[in-house]
């Protein structure tokens, strides 16, 4: 099997991020990582690759220190890895999933095309959907559950409520894979050593015969979350104690 496993580098989220004007951030001394929904996805592909032979190939778009990314990901099993370099620290979506669409078919063809559920930095959960799309493939999201068949995938997935839904999908498809199924790998020292002399294929969106200029989506402003003010009592009885809080929410706050 041919299996490609799109990650994304992103910041780690214990990371102290310093905003540089309205929609930017200093990246220099930031921490990245493979996304962490991504790793659930490369396990999984190494895994089955393990299991009936094939080929795991991660690919990532981002800025050129993203194949540090890609390093790590090799160490955890995947045979080489190709970035699509782009100057801008943030992408949307549709240009993200047309990236990867062309860079996967012309190092294809895919037999099955893995991505995580979302990314922790921007939280568009909108990847997967266009990537299919994209590619006219079929897609399921949020996959706690796998189990390969001859020509079909039968996924496990939760929908809220309690209620699991099971799914079989023809492939080649496309699988956003979450927390739940399966235990990412930690590499070792051999593994970290090995993927350093594993391939890095780099191209440029040019190369793909893309562009950044068509984004649907424009990051406006990029600002922190207000630290919480400490906790304030209410005084007094119910009644006063609620009438205290609908006046603060009213009056300081302005949130109703």
């Amino acid at each position: 099997m041919q299996i490609y496993v799109c990650v994304k580098h992103v910041p780690d989220t214990a990371a102290n991020i310093k905003i540089v004007g309205e929609n930017g951030f200093d990246d220099g001394g930031c921490k990245f990582i493979v996304n962490p929904y991504d790793e659930y996805a490369l396990e999984q592909a190494v895994q089955l690759v393990e299991k009936n032979g094939g080929e795991v190939i991660v690919v990532a778009v981002g800025k050129a220190a993203a194949a540090g990314t890609l390093r790590a990901a090799m160490a955890m099993g995947a045979h080489r890895g190709i970035l699509v370099t782009v100057d801008s620290q943030f992408l949307d979506s549709r240009t993200t999933a047309l990236a990867l669409k062309a860079a996967i078919e012309q190092d294809g063809p895919a037999d099955l095309v893995f991505t995580g559920k979302g990314a922790v930095d921007t939280e568009g959960f909108q990847t997967p959907y266009r990537l299919a799309a994209a590619m006219n493939l079929p897609v399921v999201n949020e996959v706690n559950r796998m189990e390969l068949g001859e020509g079909t995938v039968t996924v496990g997935r939760e929908i809220g409520g309690g209620a699991r839904e099971v799914v079989e999908v023809g492939l080649p498809c496309v699988l956003g894979a979450t927390k739940g199924l399966n235990e990412p790998r930690y590499p070792k020292f051999p593994d970290i050593m090995k993927a350093k002399k594993k391939p890095i294929q780099e191209v440029s969106l040019s190369d793909l015969g893309l562009s950044a200029d068509g984004a649907m989506i424009e990051l406006v402003k990029l600002e922190k979350v207000p630290e919480r003010s400490g906790a304030r009592m209410m005084e007094g009885d119910v009644r006063q104690a609620v009438e205290a809080l609908v006046r603060t929410l009213k009056e300081e706050e302005k949130v109703i």
